[in-house]
C-alpha cells in the first residue's frame, strides 16, 4: 500500500478550507480522497449518486472543531478504481477498502460517518472490522436487517423501485447521461435548497469519469442478485443515526435499528424538514450533531 498527496485549493473546490488531495492503494484498488485538518481521524463516506464532494458543508466545520477529516471516493466513484464485475460491489468489499484506508492513513481507528450507500458501507465496516471504528454516525441508511425487513413491505418496495430497474443490463447506463444527466439529477431533486448549477457541474464531472456509471449501478446489482454475504453482527461502537424524515426512498420506520444489533445506540435524531439529502438540507444542524457526538474523540484536545 502507498499514499500520495498534493494540495487542492479552496477556490477550486469551494468547501471552506484548503484540501490535500491523495490516493491510497488498498488491496487491488486505488482510492482517491481529500483530506484537511489534523487531530482525531473522521472518515466521511458518501452515497449514490455522489462522491466525496457531498460532504462539502461538513469538512470545514469538522476541521475547525479539531479533527483530521478524510472524505474518500468509494470504489467505483469519481477518481477511485472501478472494478469491472458487479460482484466487486457487495458492501463488504468497500468496507474492507475503508478498513485498509484507515490503516494506510496511519490511524488505528476512526470515527466513521456514512450517508446512503456510504452508510451501508459504514454499517458493514462496524460489524466486520470493529477495531477500526471508534464512533459511528449513519445518515439515512437503514441497518441491513431493517432494510431486509422493509423490503418485504409493498410500500417500501415502491420506494425502492430503482433497485430493480438497475438490474437491466446496459439500459440504466444508456439512460443516465441523456438530456444533460436528467436521470441522475432526478435522484437529487428533493434537495432543499436545490443544488446550484455549479454543484450540478461537479456531479456531472464525477459521473462522466470512464466506467463510473456502470460501477455506481453495480452496487445495486450486487445487492439484489447476491444479497448480503455478511452475517449480521452486533455493533460495539457508540452510534448516532441522523434521519431526514422527508426521505423519498427510505421510509421513516427504517431509521431505528434493532437494539440487539446496535446495543450502544445513542439515539435516532429525526429532522422533520430534511429529505434524503439530510447533510445538504440541514447542514448546520447536522454539523452540530456531528461535533457534539464526536467530541469524546478529542479527549484533552481543545476545539479550535
Amino acid at each position: 500500500m502507498n499514499t500520495t498527496t498534493n494540495t487542492v485549493t479552496r477556490s477550486t473546490l469551494d468547501v471552506g478550507t484548503a484540501l490535500r488531495d491523495g490516493y491510497a492503494q488498498v488491496g487491488d484498488v486505488d482510492l482517491h480522497y481529500v483530506e484537511a485538518g489534523d487531530g482525531p481521524l473522521v472518515l466521511l463516506l458518501h452515497g449514490f449518486p455522489e462522491f466525496w464532494y457531498s460532504w462539502r458543508d461538513q469538512i470545514a466545520p469538522l476541521v475547525n472543531a479539531g479533527y483530521r477529516v478524510v472524505a474518500p471516493d468509494l470504489r467505483g466513484y469519481n477518481l477511485s478504481s472501478k472494478p469491472e464485475g458487479f460482484t466487486d460491489y457487495t458492501a463488504d468489499k468497500p468496507a474492507a477498502d475503508i478498513s485498509g484506508l484507515i490503516r494506510e492513513l496511519g490511524a488505528g481507528s476512526a470515527a466513521v460517518v456514512g450517508h446512503d450507500w456510504g452508510g451501508s458501507v459504514a454499517w458493514s465496516l462496524a460489524m466486520n472490522h470493529p477495531e477500526v471504528v471508534n464512533r459511528l454516525v449513519i445518515l439515512n441508511a437503514a441497518h441491513p436487517r431493517k432494510l431486509n425487513e422493509g423490503l418485504r413491505n409493498p410500500r417500501q418496495l415502491l420506494r425502492s423501485w430503482y433497485f430493480f430497474y438497475f438490474q437491466f443490463p446496459g439500459l440504466p447506463e444508456r439512460r443516465a447521461a441523456r438530456d444533460g444527466w436528467k436521470f441522475f439529477k432526478g435522484f437529487q431533486r428533493d434537495a432543499r435548497p436545490p443544488y446550484t448549477p455549479q454543484e450540478n457541474d461537479r456531479y456531472v464531472e464525477a459521473w462522466s469519469q470512464p466506467g463510473a456509471v456502470k460501477a455506481m449501478i453495480d452496487y445495486y446489482r450486487a445487492a439484489v442478485r447476491l444479497g448480503s454475504k455478511q452475517k449480521v453482527l452486533p455493533i460495539a461502537a457508540p452510534t448516532l443515526v441522523i434521519w431526514g424524515q422527508g426521505d423519498r426512498y427510505l421510509g421513516p420506520d427504517l431509521a431505528e435499528p434493532h437494539q440487539e444489533d446496535v446495543p450502544n445506540l445513542d439515539r435516532v435524531e429525526r429532522l422533520p424538514n430534511a429529505s434524503h439529502w439530510v447533510h445538504h438540507d440541514e447542514a448546520e444542524r447536522v454539523n452540530s450533531l456531528l461535533i457534539d457526538f464526536l467530541a469524546p474523540a478529542l479527549g484533552s484536545r481543545s476545539p479550535r
